[in-house]
């Protein structure tokens, strides 16, 4: 089998690894021992999670000989076949769980998220909506222990947003989010529609993993930064001085505006935080680009233009078309319980990345 023909390098690594801390010469060289004890700990749980791997995988060989012959023992048949129905049930979440193993990692996954949402098409139904996923991603990063800070936000007149991003700081955010990218359809009876027909509209969500100076580097010179009087729907906002800022980046013509702060200080480091995390990503997704060219799949490359998800109000129902998943769970995710969604969403998406990636390399050495 492919997957294990991959772990066995990882096995006899671990071996190794584990000879090598039992060396006297390395224990007295406490750098070394120290690197090697850090390669050691992260191939533990690849390790011993190949073990159960195949310990499930002899039960099942093994209830499956029993099932073959117990012809004519009813109750010995029962059993065998509960037997071979939970092994193949552990085998199966084993298995994804060791694809994921040996995924290449990701240089993001440990970094913070600039989470932005836009209203698409569907006019204010579709700012209503932005605003619902704006509240939802804030619930869920909030139960996950981050921080959640408003980098800007821009309402429209019914209270919906036109466009908001939030910076989400913490353990491996960018990691749980950033599959989330691409179009969120909503399927509902808006509140002003009389005759109860339903609506779709359209949002646009995009995870942008936090960019620090040393990943992006500005050239002032590049830069066209203009400084204006801030407004909002209602007056919110309204400064008496020029504190708003908007910041264009004259090679790629990104553009970036932020009018939250009073201080001007602090809009025009938000806005060039902003500005470099979308610089980040756009070299991101033109490297994706290249790779998705060769690829029939696009899963998990965060193609923004991509309709993702469905949610149905009127079934309560939630549908990840990449994934197939679909959860009857819509009020308590729009609350922020996303975990077990995404959780399920992404081992999906995760194992098919694998899948491609073998096919990749059996390609390469054919």
């Amino acid at each position: 089998m492919d997957l294990l023909r991959h772990l066995s390098t990882v096995e006899r690594k671990y071996k190794e690894l584990e000879a090598s801390l039992g060396d006297p010469q390395v224990a007295g060289t406490p750098s070394r021992y120290r690197e090697l004890a850090m390669q050691f700990a992260e191939l533990r749980d690849v390790y011993r999670t190949l073990q159960e791997y195949r310990s499930v995988v002899k039960t099942e060989e093994e209830a499956s000989s029993m099932l073959a012959d117990s012809a004519g023992d009813e109750e010995l048949a029962q059993w065998a076949g509960q037997e071979l129905e939970e092994a193949r049930a552990r085998r199966d979440l084993l298995e994804s769980k060791l694809k994921f193993f040996l995924l290449p990692k990701d240089p993001n996954d440990g970094k913070n998220v600039l989470l932005e949402i836009r209203a698409g098409t569907g006019g204010e139904e579709a700012s209503l909506f932005a605003m619902e996923l704006l509240r939802m991603y804030s619930r869920f990063a909030e139960t996950s222990g981050w921080r959640v800070q408003m980098m800007s936000l821009n309402e429209s007149e019914s209270g919906g947003l036109k466009e908001g991003i939030l910076l989400l700081s913490g353990k491996n955010v960018y990691q749980r989010l950033k599959f989330e990218s691409g179009v969120h359809r909503v399927q509902r009876v808006p509140a002003t529609e009389s005759s109860g027909r339903i609506h779709t509209s359209a949002v646009t969500v995009a995870v942008l993993p936090e960019a620090e100076e040393v990943d992006v580097d500005i050239d002032p010179n590049e830069l066209r930064i203009d400084f204006y009087r801030s407004s909002g729907p209602g007056g919110q906002s309204v400064n008496t001085t020029d504190s708003a800022v908007r910041i264009t980046h004259k090679p790629t013509g990104l553009v970036v505006t932020c009018q939250d702060e009073k201080s001007q200080h602090k809009n025009k480091a938000k806005a060039l935080k902003i500005l470099r995390s979308r610089l980040m990503d756009r070299i991101r997704r033109e490297q994706q680009a290249k790779i998705s060219a060769q690829r029939r799949s696009q899963v998990g490359t965060g193609d923004r233009s991509a309709k993702i998800r469905t949610y149905n109000f009127s079934q309560g129902r939630v549908t990840d078309h990449r994934a197939g998943v679909t959860v009857y769970k819509l009020d308590s995710i729009l609350q922020g319980g996303l975990a077990s969604f995404l959780g399920e969403v992404s081992s999906i998406l995760l194992s098919r990345a694998f899948e491609e990636r073998l096919a990749e390399e059996e390609a390469r050495a054919s």
